[in-house]
């Protein structure tokens, strides 16, 4: 293992937050080595209550997806309604560099923890910020996730959809995940901007704003309406019927993507034993294909010759013909994925228990070497250690227990 200096070292994180989007930005800084402090009231951050939602046991000592989110992490449960526990708010962020929070605008004006006021006070600090919806505008006090801000209001559910159906069931994460690395990329580049010249930034995103991005080919073309399908269709009937998923005789699904229909079509209707439609004039190029409103009739054949094999047998007719496919896998199937475990992608965690396998974030260093996976940390866990650093004394940090401004988590 490399013993290179990570980068972030020496980097000090103040968290503000609570569920997952922000809690990933903090995790991403954690990994790189910066000390992240996770600041929680004494119920604890929400998330480590939702395992019943997801499937899995209630149990504070194998929390998984708390681990996802906030490994590598402090925690101190501070009282910030109380003044000592604001004032140990603005001592921890004396010596900070970085303070991520997702509270809501109103909340953070009320509390005096708006940028334009923190900035006075720590002009080089950068101030990150995830919301649901964005920053300004009639909906910026709106509670988000991404099952709401992201997915429904960002395009996903009614664009895709098949037509005929309802939209495709959501679970928590995709939409936060992408969003917290999102408000990474911006902290660092705000950061180095900071370590240059003393000068703070205050970086923004949203659910919202990240899912307009990663929708912004589509919606950049629906300027066109005199082109194309509008969506939601079904699949079938796309312009490009080529980028759909297909049933095997086994029950599985295979999603290809050929982009440029004319570039594949002949191979891949060759591949599949229906050549002779690759040769048709009325199939290729794309141009006839959707001139002779045929789209649909590919789809049904390529649907057909799909349903006369199993899944192994098309995965070596593909991989020999240098189609792009993948078969559609479930979760299980990911936890097995040679593929996966080759590239590193898991960790396996030692619980009271037994071992469970936790999911790693996706960027890797090769000088660096390997993040660390500590877990996550309880409520509070850290609470009189970061004290004591800030220079509080036992009385001060046993009186701060005593009226609850200070808490820290204890099995009963």
């Amino acid at each position: 293992m490399s013993t290179r200096k990570k980068p972030l070292e020496g980097v000090k994180v103040i968290e503000l937050a609570t569920f997952i989007a922000a809690a990933t930005t903090g995790r991403f800084l954690a990994d790189l080595g910066a000390d992240v402090i996770k600041i929680e009231s004494a119920k604890g951050d929400p998330l480590r209550y939702t395992a019943p939602t997801e499937g899995r046991p209630l149990d504070m000592y194998e929390n998984t997806t708390w681990e996802l989110e906030n490994a590598n992490k402090r925690c101190i449960s501070l009282n910030m309604k109380d003044p000592k526990g604001k004032e140990a708010f603005f001592k921890l962020l004396d010596g900070a560099d970085i303070l991520i929070t997702n509270w809501r605008v109103q909340a953070l004006q009320r509390a005096g923890l708006d940028y334009e006021t923190l900035k006075v006070k720590y002009p080089s600090l950068v101030y990150a910020m995830c919301t649901g919806y964005g920053e300004y505008g009639p909906d910026k006090d709106l509670p988000g996730f991404d099952f709401t801000a992201f997915f429904a209001r960002g395009g996903y559910l009614e664009n895709l959809r098949q037509k005929t159906d309802v939209p495709m069931n959501v679970v928590p994460g995709l939409g936060d995940h992408n969003v917290g690395i999102n408000l990474a990329a911006g902290v660092l580049a705000a950061l180095y901007h900071a370590k240059l010249t003393g000068e703070g930034e205050k970086v923004e995103t949203s659910l919202f704003e990240s899912a307009i991005f990663n929708m912004g080919m589509m919606v950049q073309a629906a300027q066109y309406p005199d082109y194309g399908v509008k969506y939601p269709i079904n699949i079938s009937e796309a312009n490009n019927p080529l980028n759909a998923c297909w049933l095997t005789s086994d029950g599985r699904y295979v999603q290809t993507c050929m982009p440029d229909y004319n570039t594949y079509f002949k191979k891949f209707t060759a591949a599949l034993g229906i050549g002779e439609y690759g040769e048709d004039e009325k199939y290729y190029p794309v141009q006839n294909l959707i001139e002779n409103k045929l789209g649909t009739d590919i789809y049904s054949k390529i649907m057909a010759a799909f349903g006369t094999k199993e899944y192994k047998e098309w995965e070596k007719i593909l991989t020999e013909a240098d189609i792009p496919f993948a078969l559609a896998k479930n979760w299980e199937e990911l936890l097995e994925d040679e593929q996966a475990w080759a590239n590193d992608c898991f960790y396996k965690m030692k619980y009271p228990k037994g071992e469970r396998v936790l999911v790693k974030h996706p960027v890797k260093y090769q000088e660096m070497g390997p993040t660390p996976y500590d877990r996550g940390p309880f409520i509070g866990e850290h609470g009189i250690e970061i004290l004591s650093e800030l220079g509080y004394n036992k009385e001060d940090i046993d009186a701060m227990l005593a009226d609850k401004t200070l808490y820290v988590w204890e099995d009963k």
